[in-house]
């Protein structure tokens, strides 16, 4: 049956399923980020850590350059966390708790913690009685090498050490890096 206009009547589940797709379109949200262990559509396991590869990223609002960009971050190497996926683009949070999303091309696989909270301690060895090598301040953002249990061997600025992971961001508690 049509209306003189030619229009045919949708039903009640047609027109809710109509309303939902209109309002994830006109409001650009996405389903909430997996589960840990979930797979992404890269097959990488999420959520995950990666840097920034440029020493400029621009945080979306949505997964597209339609999206308005809601922040710039300008420090490469800052450790991000991939919490979710869609086509080129990735959901990410920054150390600071924020979430948008990136292109996958300004992301970086290198791993990177940046130092929080005070002052920490770089080490000559994995443990808190071995001789300091440097001293670094809360922003400093350190190359990661290898990660055990509870520590990582880490560089920057031409040293090498070890950090407790508890230290800085950018490394689960859990996981091992080889």
């Amino acid at each position: 049956m049509t209306d003189p206009a030619g229009r045919r009547p949708i039903s009640c589940r047609r027109r809710r399923a109509a309303a939902a797709l209109l309002c994830t379109l006109l409001l650009g949200t996405i389903p909430a980020a997996p589960q840990a262990a979930a797979q992404s559509e890269t097959s990488q396991s999420l959520p995950r850590f990666v840097s920034l590869k440029s020493d400029e990223a621009r945080m979306r609002a949505g997964p597209g350059d339609q999206y308005p960009i809601e922040w710039v971050y300008r420090r490469r190497g800052l450790p991000v966390e991939v919490v979710a996926e869609f086509e080129h683009w990735r959901r990410v949070r920054a150390p600071d708790r924020t979430e948008g999303w990136m292109h996958r091309a300004l992301l970086s696989a290198q791993r990177t913690i940046v130092i929080q909270g005070e002052i920490r301690t770089m080490h000559a060895e994995p443990a808190t009685w071995a001789p300091p090598v440097a001293r670094l301040e809360p922003g400093v953002i350190v190359d990661v090498q290898t990660c055990d249990q509870e520590w990582c061997h880490v560089s920057v600025a031409g040293r090498e050490g070890w950090l407790r992971k508890v230290e800085g961001w950018g490394v689960y508690p859990d996981e091992r890096i080889e």
